[in-house]
């Protein structure tokens, strides 16, 4: 029954819902990429921007348009088009409610870019107080949130109603991880939501005169780290259950896959403030408190690198695989489907060493507000989750649009995949190596002018204009490549592959208690956050607590 499932096609209805939400991500992908590139080579100090565009400005765009709007618009477009094909076809009522969401979140896209484009919103991706934003920003934000709440919903009502037409079963394993992560952003958001609709907007239309700032900061990161996460578990789904059925494998383990995706959802949220440690205002015992949870987010990575190469050994030896690393020339080498999100995955194993360092109570102040920052969210989410994202589109673009990935696109898609690494390993590693000396993040170093300390940056900043300027040209590539497998390569049927388990196992009941598991995650919250805000509350400075409780 299953394998028949599996090879349904995705209704052609919610295949138009899901590519309208990647025609905003890949149009995202085009404008923050040239943001980037910009600021690159501003950096290199061998450019100026021209009609008075201003460096903040552009370094906005770059980090709203690709850090929130691009992932998040192929996140839900993805996690919309697996629900559909592994728990069944959107009714006409969820269908409306993804489409309501979709115009939503592109309306609030619109807003928010008009402002940055008229510089009124130039506050960067973090968007920390006292810089101030225009009204219309932060409404355009709010309605992005709302938007993807609603197609959050759609998500929830599928999965619920898949529960009472097969109950005592376990969801399927894709949907099971998009509920997931769905829940894990809905939790998160509700801190954006916060500091935006309870703090920021009222203080930009002159409701109040002030904002407690460093509240403010706390309820971004709030909701700032699981939004790494947001990015990164639909790269674990392709991960854990596409991947497997692209090389003609199986999943190692459907219940560790599943147990992995409940400890993100427990470990991603309750630790913030372990990007503030730095900040005055939270006692240096809560910080190491989040610190600690913090490094419990490695237990379900490492489940994850484990069953994913055990998942590639097992199919190696099944092909007659000898010797220890005999299996991977049996992987399959010249299918862009595999060998992108696989650079992915091994990118990931740089950033994460880079993410304990940034997480570490005392190596986090050799690097804190360095450019090495910036470095590490580029190995994260600009390579990790951006390729795997490539890899996806690779084949899920022309299922949905009835077309075929022809080997010509296949070689193209892998020249593609090579040519972003090669840029990103110029630009993040010459990140890194700057930030290790000091350089600052987020600035153009025009103001640091001939000053030694500068001049120790300029060539890493000229090896971040190269690989910015590689990276670029990947972007056309990757936008050309779109373009085809949306509207000009030849129709067909392309695989929607799903993995299926190595054994016959059913994954524990107690994975679809979302009462516990929900519960659990709330309780860890207040746990970590509830004396912290009461810190922050109480001891604001004078003029900060003349808004209600903020």
């Amino acid at each position: 029954m299953l394998k028949d499932a599996l090879k349904i096609k995705v209704d052609r209805r919610d295949g138009k819902l899901a590519m309208a939400h990647f025609y905003v991500a890949f149009i995202a992908l085009a404008v923050g990429g040239l943001a980037g590139l910009l600021q690159t080579l501003v950096r290199s100090g061998k450019f100026e921007l021209p009609a008075g565009i201003g460096y903040y400005q552009i370094l906005t765009v770059h980090g709203v348009v690709l850090g929130l709007v691009l992932t998040t618009f192929f996140i839900m477009g993805f996690q919309i088009s697996v629900v559909s094909k592994t728990a069944g076809t959107l009714t006409n009522r969820q269908r409306l409610i993804g489409w309501i969401g979709f115009w939503v979140m592109t309306t609030g896209t619109v807003l928010a870019a008009i402002m940055i484009l008229l510089n009124e919103a130039s506050v960067l991706y973090t968007f920390y107080a006292p810089l101030q934003a225009h009204a219309l920003y932060y409404i355009g934000l709010t309605l992005v949130i709302v938007g993807s709440w609603l197609d959050g919903t759609v998500i929830i009502m599928k999965y619920i109603e898949w529960r009472k037409q097969n109950p005592g079963q376990a969801s399927p394993l894709i949907t099971f991880m998009a509920l997931v992560n769905t829940l894990m952003w809905i939790v998160a958001t509700i801190g954006v939501a916060a500091t935006v609709l309870l703090q920021l907007l009222p203080w930009s239309l002159g409701l109040v005169d002030t904002v407690n700032v460093a509240v403010s900061r706390t309820l971004f990161w709030y909701f700032g780290h699981p939004l790494v996460y947001f990015w990164l578990l639909p790269a674990y789904m392709a991960w854990y259950v596409i991947i497997p059925k692209i090389i003609g494998g199986k999943i190692f383990s459907d219940s560790l896959a599943r147990l992995s995706f409940i400890l993100f959802l427990l470990f991603s949220i309750p630790v913030g403030i372990h990007h503030q440690l730095l900040e005055p205002g939270i006692d240096p015992a809560w910080k190491f408190i989040q610190v600690i949870l913090t490094f419990l987010v490695v237990i379900p990575s490492l489940m994850t690198a484990f069953s994913l190469f055990a998942t590639f050994e097992n199919y190696g030896r099944s092909k007659g695989a000898k010797g220890l690393f005999g299996w991977l020339k049996k992987l399959p080498w010249g299918d862009a489907r595999f060998i992108v999100p696989f650079i992915g995955m091994l990118s990931f194993i740089p950033a994460g060493a880079g993410g304990i360092i940034n997480a570490s109570f005392q190596m986090n102040q050799v690097v804190h507000n360095t450019i090495w920052v910036t470095g590490h969210f580029h190995l994260t989410a600009a390579t990790a989750v951006v390729l795997t994202f490539f890899g996806i589109a690779y084949w899920l673009i022309p299922h949905l649009t009835g077309r075929v990935l022809t080997k010509k696109m296949n070689k193209l898609a892998i020249i593609q995949g090579v040519t972003w690494t090669i840029g990103m390993t110029f630009m993040s590693g010459a990140m890194h190596a700057a930030g290790l000396l000091g350089a600052p993040r987020r600035s153009s170093y025009s103001e640091y002018g001939g000053s030694a300390q500068a001049a120790e940056w300029i060539p890493y900043q000229i090896a971040q204009a190269v690989g910015g300027s590689i990276l670029f040209i990947a972007i056309i590539l990757m936008l050309y490549i779109f373009v085809n497998l949306a509207f000009f390569a030849p129709k067909g049927d392309q695989e929607f592959p799903i993995g299926e388990p190595l054994s016959n196992e059913k994954p524990p009941m107690v994975f679809e208690n979302w009462k516990l598991w929900i519960g659990i995650t709330i309780l860890l919250i207040l746990f970590a956050y509830t004396v912290p805000f009461i810190d922050l509350i109480q001891n604001a400075p004078p003029g900060s607590k003349g808004y209600k409780l903020w």
